[in-house]
Parts: structure tokens; C-alpha cells; sequence
């Protein structure tokens, strides 16, 4: 995972919504293959992974509908925005994601997309189950309960 104090890590994306709408029961970093056009578009922060999902098709992992802006420079030879990147696990981690998706309710949602200390990018993929409307008023409702328990120390100390 990204580390905030490592200086070479970076955050490119981030899916904040995905906690509020699932509950996140697991999470894996995975690879993710791309092209150069896609790399130095990242480098620039213009991406975005908040209606995206992963899925397995075919014994391989798949990131699809995740958005990567056109890099200017690439001309002709640049990348399709919004087009299927294949994630890279080793074979037990996707022998384990397939059992969680194949449980009712759980799906692979993408947390957030980073560089490493190498430079790579990666993504944080969780394993989540769908939360109802009920359990979404309870997460406000804690979260509300938290900023109002803040703000009462606050003013007395």
C-alpha cells in the first residue's frame, strides 16, 4: 500500500466512494499493464477510477472502464481512454479472487491507483460486498457522530 511518508510513492487515483458503497472486506496490489502514452498521462494525474471495477474473464484479471486521459504529446500513437488493462496477479491471488466473486454479493472494486518506491503503477484492489441503503445511514451516521464528538472537545478543552 501507498505510504504517505515514502517520497518516491505517489497517488494518482483514488475511488473514495468505494467505502461508502461497499464494504471492503479484503484488499490485494495488483500490476497493472500499460502503455508509454499511458504511463506519462499518469505522471501528470489525469486519471480517474471511481466508475471502474475489476473482473475475471478468461483466468485473467481485468480493469475495465478505469480512465486514463489521451497524453497530447503521443500524437497517433497514443492509448484508447478508457479501454480493458490487464491487471497482473500471481495465480494464487486469483485462484482467491475468484472464490470471494463467486460468494453472493461480493465484487473486486479499485481503491486506488499509485506509484510504488520503484515507480511502477499499482492498484489497490478490494474485495467488497455491496452495502444496502440501511448500513449506508449507519456510516453517515457514525461519521456524523464523530465529527460532533470532535468539535465537543474542541470547544471545551
Amino acid at each position: 500500500m501507498a505510504q504517505k511518508s515514502d517520497p518516491n510513492s505517489k497517488l494518482i487515483a483514488e475511488n473514495r466512494q468505494a467505502r461508502y458503497h461497499y464494504a471492503v472486506e479484503d484488499t490485494l496490489e495488483a500490476g497493472i499493464m500499460l502503455t508509454g502514452s499511458e504511463v506519462k498521462s499518469l505522471r501528470t494525474g489525469q486519471s480517474n477510477i471511481a466508475e471502474s471495477y475489476a473482473s475475471v474473464e478468461g483466468g485473467e484479471l481485468w480493469l475495465i472502464n478505469g480512465y486514463i486521459a489521451a497524453y497530447k504529446e503521443a500524437g497517433v500513437f497514443g492509448h484508447e481512454e478508457r479501454r480493458r488493462r490487464k491487471l497482473l496477479v500471481s495465480k494464487r491471488e486469483l485462484a482467491r479472487l475468484w472464490q470471494a466473486i463467486g460468494r453472493e454479493g461480493m465484487t473486486i472494486v479499485p481503491l486506488k491507483m499509485y506509484f510504488n518506491e520503484k515507480g511502477r503503477v499499482k492498484l489497490l484492489l478490494g474485495i467488497a460486498k455491496g452495502k444496502k441503503v440501511a448500513d449506508k445511514r449507519e456510516t453517515e451516521a457514525k461519521r456524523d457522530w464523530n465529527r460532533q464528538k470532535q468539535r465537543l472537545l474542541k470547544q471545551n478543552s
